[in-house]
């Protein structure tokens, strides 16, 4: 039954829509649309100049529209008189391949080919800084360790509540929120979803984040690096595959099953290239090659390894029904995120990949004993040139590839064309 916007506008006092879509850095887009017009914009879409965002488009390109998806309408709790839509965009009345949404969208349908279904559960990190965002917004959470600190926990209770609520409003069924393991860094885990759900409640749980964090005159980052003496921020996923009602992955009790070893085979083989798009600013890989950190670990791997219920490896399986990517930073792309994971796996069932050995090691301080496996990229170049000569990737994801290398690249001579203080400060006595 298709939904009628504007009955769903009448229904619940919605006075403008927000017809969102993000583009491939990951940055959200939307025009303001009243209740008035939605009607029509549910049809033809609302018209934006590609180029003007970061999607791989020329001035000379024909308009774009992005189409809203009724099933994803969510009303902003704290601005209920506004209702968010998640879009998918168009132009010459064609889907635009080398868009987020659509790249997560194949990868579905590819699934669903097999009879599978990939859930997801994010788990976004963020630090509340100063508005300026030269340092964190609570001058008293200074503690080596402060992960699950009570008092700066608390100290925040109003700003962590609205976000919640906001959370068990929308029956999104959050179950937690933390301190995390940095100060003024936070989390807060909502249920799982199926991957396409996830994607769009992962972009606007961002865009939430942020509006109520300015409510109260503050800023929310989900920057991956932003203090080089604290831990960043990952965006954890946690990944499994149905076919109908049974888990997929469910093995023998004490590991995954076959299938499930196979798609952590996949993304194995494939990490260094991954990595380009879990990993997609300069800024990632001061997270995931940092140095140890105020309280005494970086929460992040650098090296392509898997293990049991162990946080220092890439891929940990903390149950035997999913395993946990902890490879992606804040600011992965929602969409591009499960996109690019998914892909990966199915190319793991599809050959068979071995995963090799489950490494149940401290990598931290034991990776001597890990023997001879992948690193990840010390660079963003690094990442995209791996990404460029991956069999796999670029063949699954389509048009995409091409578009995200294309602007990337142009960003990394932006970054290197950047003089430094460093430089200065290293250099000018040479």
């Amino acid at each position: 039954m298709t939904i009628d916007l504007a009955d769903v506008a009448r229904e619940k006092g919605i006075k403008y829509f927000l017809i969102s879509y993000t583009d491939l850095f990951g940055t959200q887009r939307a025009k303001l649309v009243p209740a008035a017009a939605i009607g029509a914009m549910q049809k033809t879409g609302a018209g934006f100049a590609g180029f003007a965002t970061w999607l791989d488009m020329s001035p000379a390109d024909s308009d774009m529209f992005a189409k809203p998806d009724p099933a994803s309408l969510i009303q902003l709790p704290w601005k209920p008189e506004v209702g968010w839509l998640a879009a998918d965009l168009w132009m010459n009345d064609a889907p635009v391949e080398a868009s987020p949404r659509h790249a997560l969208k194949t990868q579905i349908a590819r699934a669903a080919e097999q009879g599978l279904t990939m859930k997801t559960g994010v788990e976004c990190e963020y630090f509340l800084i100063q508005q300026d965002g030269t340092a964190i917004a609570d001058a008293a959470d200074t503690q080596a360790k402060p992960c699950y600190d009570q008092q700066a926990l608390m100290r925040r209770y109003d700003i962590i509540t609205e976000i919640c609520d906001a959370m068990l409003q929308l029956g999104w069924n959050p179950y937690q929120n933390d301190h995390e393991d940095a100060n003024g860094q936070f989390e807060m885990n909502w249920e799982y979803d199926e991957a396409l759900v996830t994607a769009d409640r992962h972009a606007f749980f961002k865009f939430m984040v942020k509006s109520i964090a300015e409510k109260h005159w503050l800023r929310a980052t989900f920057m991956p690096k932003p203090f080089a003496h604290l831990t960043g921020n990952g965006c954890h996923m946690h990944v499994s595959l149905w076919r109908g009602d049974t888990n997929a992955f469910v093995g023998d009790g004490t590991t995954l099953s076959p299938l499930g070893l196979s798609f952590i085979g996949g993304l194995i083989h494939s990490a260094p290239a991954m990595a380009a798009i879990t990993n997609p600013t300069v800024n990632s890989y001061k997270r995931i090659n940092a140095p140890r950190t105020l309280s005494g670990a970086t929460w992040s791997p650098n090296s392509v390894t898997w293990t049991g219920n162990n946080r220092t490896h890439m891929i940990r399986v903390p149950e035997g029904d999913r395993f946990e990517l902890r490879l992606a930073d804040g600011s992965a792309n929602p969409y591009l995120l499960p996109a690019v994971a998914l892909a990966a796996g199915l190319d793991g069932i599809a050959n068979d990949r071995d995963p090799g050995p489950r490494l149940d090691i401290n990598m931290y301080t034991e990776a001597d004993k890990a023997g001879e496996v992948k690193k990840l990229p010390l660079n963003l170049l690094d990442a995209l040139r791996a990404l460029e000569v991956c069999p796999v990737l670029p063949a699954a994801l389509g048009p995409v590839v091409p578009a995200y290398l294309k602007l990337k690249h142009a960003e990394w001579r932006d970054y290197k064309a950047h003089l430094s203080e460093w430089e200065r400060a290293n250099t000018l006595d040479c």
